[in-house]
């Protein structure tokens, strides 16, 4: 197929037809890709547990989730000049056009043009690009990548080495990063500090690794599935709380863990209650609580003054505070170094029909990562 005129085709994708209802495989057209797009053969996808809050509460349907996904440029629209058809790629649930204030602030990954998109379509023109008995299908996150093949923004994909697997990297693509990127940019977490981890599923754990490599004396795990205990050693934690395990509160284990408690809180559940907890169970006068985790209900938060007065600090996090694609790149450098683990949080591998299942596993917290197959 001709970049200079690629054509609509016909391939399979997991479709939500709508809250909480079972993907269906379904025959999709995907649309050529438009000004400054590129359409990507879909190789491996992982399930984040964003997708799944999303698929159960949101309200646009039908729909096609995905967003951690890696795979092969098929065809370029006009205007790339970036890609070529065969270059292997991440996607990015939110991209980086690299002119905008944001992107040219130095200070933010917060793309003004490429950021998150919530509402289904692409971000040039608002429409989609998949349909099926020509109603239109609509995206999540500018990526879905439950699709053979899916059309993205050229600024929301990153080329990476023909020699890295990318079966493995597509995990780059969201969670790991996100928690490394949260210890190393957002909290810049120092040696010898002590660090508490509410939640331990791929991005808490990406956090204690990104901990254990800055050298911290203490990474305390705080999870109510016991199975995340020896798991979570892996990944350098050194002290595994569980709250349904204690007669006392979860701020009083750390604060007697850490006498006086821990330089840095991170949550990574989705659960704005638990944000107060992170800050009552860091010190006072400099405790940082990093949040990453997107709550499915109640989102407003509330914490008496007396947490910041005493010097608490409370700081939010996009993908670990990395930029897209300038960042990306040396994440996967440094996993082709070993310097940081990926392989270790994938627990399932999925044929692509089966994709239900990954959702059944982190529904049920049986799961890190599913790595779903779409092709080889």
């Amino acid at each position: 197929m001709s970049s200079s005129s690629p054509a609509v085709l016909t391939c399979k994708a997991a479709v939500a037809w709508g809250p909480g209802e079972p993907l269906v495989i379904e025959e999709v057209q995907v649309s050529p890709p438009q000004h400054m797009e590129i359409r990507i053969k879909v190789v491996c996808t992982s399930l984040c547990r964003s997708d799944v809050s999303a698929w159960e509460t949101q309200a646009i349907f039908p729909r096609i989730f995905g967003h951690e996904a890696s795979g092969i440029v098929e065809s370029v629209g006009p205007g790339v000049t970036e890609f070529s058809e065969g270059d292997h790629v991440l996607t990015l649930f939110t991209g980086e056009c690299k002119s905008c204030r944001q992107c040219t602030s130095g200070k933010s990954n917060m793309c003004q043009v490429l950021g998150l998109e919530r509402r289904g379509v692409m971000h040039s023109d608002q429409k989609t690009r998949f349909s099926i008995k020509d109603k239109p299908v609509y995206h999540y996150c500018a990526v879905s990548s439950f699709s053979e093949y899916t059309v993205v923004h050229s600024g929301c994909a990153v080329k990476v080495s023909l020699a890295v697997p990318l079966e493995k990297i597509c995990l780059l693509s969201c969670g790991v990063a996100a928690g490394l990127g949260a210890a190393w940019n957002v909290a810049d977490i120092s040696e010898g500090s002590t660090v508490v981890i509410y939640g331990l599923g791929t991005v808490g754990l990406s956090v204690a690794q990104g901990a254990k490599v800055r050298g911290a004396s203490q990474i305390i795990g705080v999870d109510i599935n016991p199975e995340k205990g020896e798991i979570a050693k892996t990944f350098g934690i050194t002290h595994f709380v569980n709250p349904k395990e204690c007669n006392e509160s979860i701020q009083q284990v750390v604060n007697r863990i850490t006498d006086g408690g821990a330089d840095y809180a991170f949550e990574c559940i989705g659960d704005t209650g638990m944000i107060t907890t992170a800050l009552q169970s860091c010190c006072q006068g400099w405790g940082l609580t990093v949040t990453l985790g997107v709550p499915k209900v109640n989102p407003e938060l509330t914490a008496h003054y007396g947490v910041f007065l005493s010097g608490r600090t409370l700081k939010g996090s996009l993908f670990g505070g990395w930029r897209p694609k300038s960042d990306l790149p040396s994440l996967v450098d440094m996993y082709t170094k070993k310097e940081i683990q990926i392989d270790e949080y994938i627990t399932h591998n999925i044929s692509f029909e089966d994709i239900n299942q990954a959702f059944s596993l982190m529904k049920e917290g049986k799961c890190l990562r599913c790595v779903i197959h779409l092709s080889a």
